[in-house]
C-alpha cells in the first residue's frame, strides 16, 4: 500500500511563517472582466473607468474617490466592490478594504478573484480567524489554494485539521517539499514529541501495513535527535513494505552516515526514479549525494549515472550545472566543460554558465566555438562588455584581426567603471593592431594599459 507522505529527515526546509501561496506557483486569478458591468449609465462608466485610470498610475485616493461616485449610482456592482478593495489594500487600509469585499463576496460568492483579494487584505492584516473562511471557499474553486489552507488551519492552531488535509494532499498529489515544511511546523507548534511518537507507534500497531504513519516517526525521530530510533523504524518499514520508495528519503542519509555506499547508492536510485517524490526533494537529495562524492571519489561514476536517472525522469538538465562545478572543482576540466555544455542548452538565459563554457573553451584553445559561443551568447545579452572581449580575443587567435577590432571597440562602449576589464581590452586591441602592422595603434593601446595599471 503506497501513500504519497514526504519524510526527509535533517533536510533543509523551505521557510516558514509566509501565506502558503507565497511558496507555490502563481495562481491564475479569476478577475470580473471590466466589459461585464451590466446595465450602467455613460457616469457611471465614467467614473469607473477615472479610477481605473488614476489606480494605474497610484493616484489611489483620486482612485477611491471616483470608484466611491460609480457606486452611489449603481450600487450592487459587484466589480466596483472589488476595485476599492485593491485600492484600500494598495494604501494598507486592509479594514477598509475588508468591509467593501465582504460586500462584494456577498454579491458574487464564486468570484475567486473577490476571494483572493480578500483573503491577501485578511492575511496581510494578520486577521487569520477571517482569512480561514475565505480560503475555505478558494480551495472548493481551486485546489491550488489547499496548501494555504494548511497554513491557516496552523495559524489559527487548528493542527488536527492541518495534518489531516496534508495526508489527503499528500495520497492524491504525491509528496511535496513545501507540505512537509507545513508538517513540521505544526509538530513544532504542538511541542509535545513523546505524545506524538506514542500516537504513530500505536498507529503502527493496529495497521502495520500503512507506510505513513512510519514515515512519520521517523521524521519525528529525526527532528528529536534520536536517529538510532529513526533508522531501526526505517528497516522496519523495509521489511513490512520492500517496494516502498518514500523511505528511502530516510534510508539513503543513513546509509551515507553509515558509510555503506552501495546501499546508499540503491537509495538515490529507487527515489530518484520514484513517480511519488516531487522534483524539488530529488535535486535536494541529489546534492546531498554529491557532496557525499566529494568525500567518496570512487562513487564518482554512480554520481554521473545518477544524474542522468534524474534528468531523464524530470526532463531537468540543471543538475548538470551543478555536475560541471564539481568537476571543476575536481580539476577535471574536460568533464566540467562537458556537463556545463550540457546544462546550457536548457538555461541560455545564465550569463555565468555561459562565461564557465566560453572560458574553458579558450583555455582549451577552441577559438572557432569560443567566437561562435559568444556572439550567441551576445544576441541575449547584447550589452555585456565581457563577450564582445572574448570575441575578439577569438578572432585576434583565428588571425582575423580587423573583425576583432571592431569586436573590441564595440565592446569598450559598453564598459563602465571596470578598470581590470578595460585593461584586457587595450591589451587584446594591441594585438589587433600588431596583426594588422599598425604599430602605432598598437603602442597607443597598450600605454593605455598601463595607465590603467598604474
Amino acid at each position: 500500500m503506497k501513500k504519497s507522505l514526504l519524510i526527509i529527515p535533517f533536510l533543509t526546509l523551505l521557510q516558514l511563517g509566509q501565506p502558503a501561496n507565497a511558496q507555490v506557483p502563481e495562481k491564475p486569478v479569476v478577475e470580473m472582466a471590466q466589459d461585464d458591468l451590466g446595465n450602467v449609465t455613460d457616469a457611471f462608466q465614467e467614473h469607473f473607468f477615472e479610477a481605473l485610470k488614476q489606480k494605474a498610475i497610484e493616484n489611489y485616493d483620486k482612485a477611491i474617490d471616483a470608484l466611491v461616485q460609480a457606486l452611489a449610482l449603481k450600487p450592487d456592482e459587484p466589480v466596483v466592490y472589488l476595485e476599492l478593495g485593491k485600492n484600500f489594500n494598495a494604501l494598507r487600509q486592509y479594514s477598509q478594504a475588508s468591509v467593501y469585499l465582504e460586500k462584494g463576496r456577498k454579491a458574487a460568492p464564486q468570484n475567486q478573484g473577490m476571494l483572493e483579494e480578500l483573503y491577501t487584505t485578511y492575511y496581510q492584516n494578520k486577521e487569520f480567524d477571517r482569512a480561514l473562511p475565505v480560503v475555505k471557499d478558494l480551495a472548493k474553486l481551486n485546489s491550488a489554494f489547499a496548501e494555504d489552507l494548511v497554513n491557516l488551519y496552523i495559524e489559527n492552531e487548528k493542527f488536527d485539521e492541518a495534518l489531516a488535509l496534508l495526508d489527503s494532499l499528500d495520497q492524491t498529489k504525491g509528496s511535496s517539499t513545501y507540505r512537509e515544511s507545513l508538517r513540521r511546523q505544526v509538530y513544532a507548534r504542538t511541542n509535545n514529541v513523546e505524545a506524538q511518537i506514542s500516537d504513530l507507534q500505536e498507529n503502527i500497531d493496529d495497521n502495520p501495513q500503512d507506510e505513513k504513519d512510519y514515515l512519520n516517526l521517523i521524521f519525528v525521530y529525526s527532528e528529536n535527535g534520536q536517529i538510532k530510533e529513526a533508522y531501526a523504524t526505517a528497516k522496519e518499514l523495509l521489511k513490512v513494505n520492500p517496494e516502498s520508495q518514500l523511505v528511502h528519503l530516510a534510508l539513503y542519509k543513513f546509509y551515507i552516515a553509515d558509510k555503506e555506499p552501495e546501499k546508499a547508492v540503491n537509495s538515490m536510485e529507487i527515489l530518484l526514479g520514484s513517480d511519488q517524490i516531487d522534483e524539488v526533494t530529488k535535486y535536494q537529495a541529489l546534492n546531498d549525494f554529491l557532496i557525499y562524492v566529494t568525500e567518496t571519489p570512487s562513487l564518482e561514476e554512480d554520481l554521473i549515472r545518477l544524474v542522468e536517472v534524474f534528468s531523464e525522469k524530470e526532463n531537468n538538465r540543471k543538475v548538470f550545472k551543478q555536475l560541471g562545478t564539481f568537476f571543476l572543482e575536481k580539476g577535471n576540466k574536460e568533464l566540467a566543460l562537458d556537463y556545463f555544455t550540457t546544462a546550457l542548452e536548457n538555461e541560455k538565459d545564465d550569463f555565468g554558465l555561459f562565461k564557465e563554457v566560453i572560458n574553458l573553451m579558450a583555455e582549451a584553445g577552441n577559438y572557432e566555438q569560443v567566437k561562435s559561443l559568444s556572439q550567441q551568447a551576445l544576441e541575449i545579452f547584447p550589452t555585456q562588455a565581457w563577450l564582445f572581449l572574448m570575441t575578439g580575443t577569438a578572432e585576434i587567435r583565428l588571425k582575423e584581426f580587423k573583425k576583432a577590432e571592431t569586436s573590441l571597440q564595440e565592446g569598450l562602449d559598453y564598459l563602465i567603471d571596470d578598470p581590470e576589464t578595460e585593461k584586457q581590452f587595450y591589451r587584446q586591441l594591441a594585438e589587433a593592431y600588431k596583426g594588422m602592422n599598425e604599430m602605432q595603434k598598437a603602442s597607443e593601446a597598450l600605454k593605455k594599459a598601463e595607465n590603467l595599471e598604474k
